[in-house]
């Protein structure tokens, strides 16, 4: 499953557009999509793409075997319990979320993580602001969507605790991409950045 709001100009990516303006914050969010896009497309999976307001009827996404969907009300936690609810009700064994704000992740990766469902409960991504960039699992265990304050630098070590004793593979921390200094010594958004 693949968290993403639809792009629009002054929604998507704010805290960087205070430095790069929403214009600019909004090319950065179509980047990091197109690649999101493009190291989900190759996996040999069900691929389901959770819009934040509305289903495009044609977009990225429409490419490559990916099933849309509409992310339900409520705050990040509520979104994803739901989300996750909706896949093991339809019957899937391991279920994994990403968002579409992590540019240093690859195919490989995403494989690697399903793959260590097959020896663990949970497999979870730590970012370095604190919050996580994947988490998956192969039962519903709501306990990880509440009681989180989200977008801060606590959601992580919360998330671990409601694991428990259970069986966690923890990937390597890597990089979202929220502000500034996200992506200023980045080669990759260099364009972004120059005016």
């Amino acid at each position: 499953m693949i968290f993403t709001k639809n792009p629009v100009a002054g929604k998507v990516k704010t805290r960087l557009a205070k430095d790069l303006g929403e214009l600019k914050a909004l090319d950065v969010y179509n980047f990091l999509l197109k690649h999101s896009h493009s190291v989900t497309t190759p996996l040999k999976m069900k691929k389901q793409v959770y819009y934040s307001s509305n289903i495009p009827g044609l977009d990225l996404w429409s490419e490559g075997d990916f099933e849309k969907k509409l992310q339900k009300p409520g705050d990040l936690g509520e979104k994803m319990e739901a989300a996750f609810r909706d896949a093991f009700n339809e019957d899937y064994k391991k279920v994994i979320i990403i968002g579409s704000d992590l540019y240093d992740i690859s195919t490989n990766e995403l494989e690697e993580a399903f793959d260590h469902l097959d020896h663990h409960e949970y497999v979870i991504g730590p970012a370095e602001d604190g919050g996580y960039y994947l988490l998956g699992m192969k039962s519903l265990n709501s306990t990880l969507f509440h009681n989180k304050t989200w977008s801060t630098c606590s959601v992580f070590e919360e998330t671990r605790k409601d694991m428990q004793n259970a069986a966690v593979k923890v990937l390597a921390t890597k990089n979202d991409i929220d502000m500034l200094e996200d992506i200023k010594d980045h080669p990759a958004f260099e364009k972004f950045i120059k005016t």
